[in-house]
This record gives C-alpha cells, structure tokens and sequence, in this order.
C-alpha cells in the first residue's frame, strides 16, 4: 500500500488504454479489482434480491453501500460492533462506501444546506440529523469499508450556472475538510485503510466542471469520482462532460463515475475513460420484471413470454438461464414469487459483469471501437 500524503493510496495501474478507454488493475487489501468494474449496489448493507456467494458466481469484485441509510438503521456504530461491513454483509471482497451526499440532493425539498453541512430530517423516523465533512468521515470510518468518499454538494439537472458555482465551491471546501478529517485518523477506519475519493461536481458547464476537477486533483486524492450527472441533464451533455472531467484528472489514479448502470451508458463512459462505476438500475429493473439482453430489455410482464421455453439470453451462465424459461420466470414474476426477483436480478448482474469484462478484453486487444459499434453498443 502506498500513501499520498499520508492517505492510504492503494496501487493502481492502466495495463492497456484504446482510444480514451482503459484497462487497470486496483489492488486493495481485499483483493485485486479489474477495470473496467461495476460495482452492485448494496444501499441498506445487502444487494437486494441476491445472496453474497452468487454475487461472486457472477463475477462482482466490489460492491457499494450507503452511508445515509447504514447510518440511520442500525447506526455505523452498530456496523461496527457487529463486525464491520464486510462481516455484516458476509462479503470479503472490497467494499466502497458513498458519503450520503446524493441521497441528501434527492432530500433536498427537507434539506438545509450551509457550509458547515447538511440539516435533515430522517425518512425512517423524522429525527432531525446534520451531516458535516468531519462527520462523512467518522461514519465510514465506523462502517469500515475499504474505499471512502468525501461529502458532496451534487446539484439537481435544473440548476442555474450560480447555483451550480456554488456547489463546485463547497464541494471543494468539504474535499479539504474531509480529507483534513481523514489524515487526522491516520486514514484508518474500523477494520483497516481507507482509500479516500474526492469528487468533482459542476454540473454540464465546462467552465465549471474544469474548475472543480483540476481545483480537486490540487488538494489531492488517491483517486477521483465525477459526481453530479445522471441527474436530469441531457444525455450528450453527461457524456460530453464525463470526457472533459477525465482529460482533466491525472492518468495515474482511478476515476470512478457515480450512478450509471444501464448498458449503453457503460460503454460510453468506458470509451471515455472512467475505471469504475455504480448504479441500482439493474436490480431496480429486476425487480420491475425486466431483464438485460443484447437485444434490448426484456419484460417478462409481456404476454408474448408466457409460453416461451427459450432463456432469458443464450450462452449466458446465471442460474436464470442455465435453468429456467422465460416462461416460468414470468409466472414467478406475475405472481410475485421471491423466486423470479432473485433469478432476474441475478441475471442483470451477470449480464453487466461479463459486458464490462467484454469491454476490458477489447481494450487490452486493441479492438474497443469495434465492441463499442457492436455488441458492446446495442
């Protein structure tokens, strides 16, 4: 393990690039990441609808949870004396802890944000709470994950240039008091180092997305997230910003866009240069009844499926389609069997982890544009 000024900094390494689009290695203490990587979500401390072993069966390395959620219910400190989340959540591989700063934007209509922070009202029991930078901090260091985020001001799509300047700047603050926070434990959490990401906001204006990109890489990071997009803004702005924010951040150190799962939208940030990735709209979509396929999504609220002995896809290993039709899984679905949630969500998983591992391949073999016009692009 390496420091950056004394934050624990672990080893990355771009093995193969193709265009804008990279291959890395992230070697943490729980074991060696891959990139490009999505990471499943485990907002409350389990991916809803899928066990820790067939996580592994399909191909996740790290996971995400929430520490909003974690903690309100039970509370960090509860984590803690339960284990830590890796015990809590019965997984020995890497786990990355957001600061809660999104969901806080998605209160926002009961939020009050100043520079010390954010007041809001819990949504388990009203309970009224304040989270700082220093307080970001403390509660990941009790969860124990093995990456940390700083605490973040992310602006809705809508907002006016003004609003968005002062969310850049803010962000920038807590960057600095977070990581202030953070070396004053030694980078240490509850169940070792914690490597600690800062995020760059400013919504779709160059201008400003420039700003607090290179304003953020001046404090200094171990690695760096792009933050603020996916949030209501156009769709070729998002992508035209997250090639801006990656030419600004240095090579050398792990890039991370917040909140993008579904398949075109992967490859796209993976041509632009982004190393890992996170989203619920695979086990939301799951557990909507709809399935990921090359061809499109798959709603097996459809009629048309009823009947249907073929798989969810052909060739593809998860339990969904290794041994059951369309048909049953609808059944299942329609008639809201635990069963079916499990099998499709399962299957999302499975189908993002092997296209993200298509796309590294493609990478280290120097044929990206070609996966990205063609199955990596349908």
């Amino acid at each position: 393990m390496n420091t950056l000024d004394g934050l624990p900094d672990f080893p990355f390494s771009v093995v193969a690039c193709d265009g804008a689009a990279r291959a890395g290695l992230l070697e943490t203490p729980r074991g060696t990441v891959q990139t490009p990587c999505f990471m499943p979500v485990g907002t409350k401390g389990t991916v809803k609808a899928i066990a820790p072993e067939r996580l592994r069966a399909v191909g996740a390395q790290i996971i995400l949870a929430n520490t909003y959620h974690l903690a309100l219910r039970p509370g960090s400190e509860t984590v803690r004396r339960l284990g830590g989340l890796h015990e809590f959540m019965q997984w020995d591989g890497p786990i990355l802890t957001d600061s809660g700063g999104y969901q806080v934007f998605s209160l926002r209509a009961t939020a009050r944000i100043d520079d010390s922070g954010v007041e809001f009202r819990s949504i388990y029991d009203g309970s009224k709470h304040v989270f700082s930078p220093e307080r970001a901090m403390a509660e990941q260091a009790a969860l124990g994950a093995d990456m940390v985020m700083c605490l973040d001001q992310c602006p809705p799509g809508t907002a006016t240039a003004t609003e968005v300047d002062a969310a850049v700047k803010r962000t920038l603050e807590w960057a600095a008091r977070c990581k202030r926070a953070h070396l004053a434990r030694g980078g240490e959490g509850s169940d070792g180092p914690q490597m600690l990401l800062g995020i760059a906001q400013g919504g779709v204006l160059p201008d400003l997305r420039r700003e607090s990109a290179e304003r953020l890489v001046g404090i200094g990071f171990p690695g760096y997230a792009i933050g603020g997009l996916t949030v209501g803004e156009d769709r070729e702005a998002m992508l035209d910003t997250t090639g801006l924010t990656t030419s600004v951040l240095p090579p050398d150190r792990l890039r991370y866009f917040m909140g993008i799962g579904d398949p075109e939208g992967l490859v796209e940030v993976i041509a632009r240069g982004v190393d890992i990735f996170d989203c619920v709209l695979p086990t939301r979509t799951a557990r909507m009844g709809t399935a990921f396929t090359v061809t499109g999504r798959l709603n097996l609220r459809n009629a048309e499926h009823a009947l249907s002995t073929a798989p969810l896809e052909e060739g593809c290993p998860c339990t969904a389609c290794a041994g059951f039709s369309r048909g049953a899984i609808r059944h299942f679905v329609m008639q809201k069997e635990i069963l079916g949630l499990m099998l499709l969500t399962e299957h999302n998983l499975c189908f993002l982890t092997r296209l993200v591992a298509r796309a590294r391949e493609a990478i280290v073999g120097g044929r990206f544009s070609v996966f990205r016009s063609g199955e990596g692009g349908s």
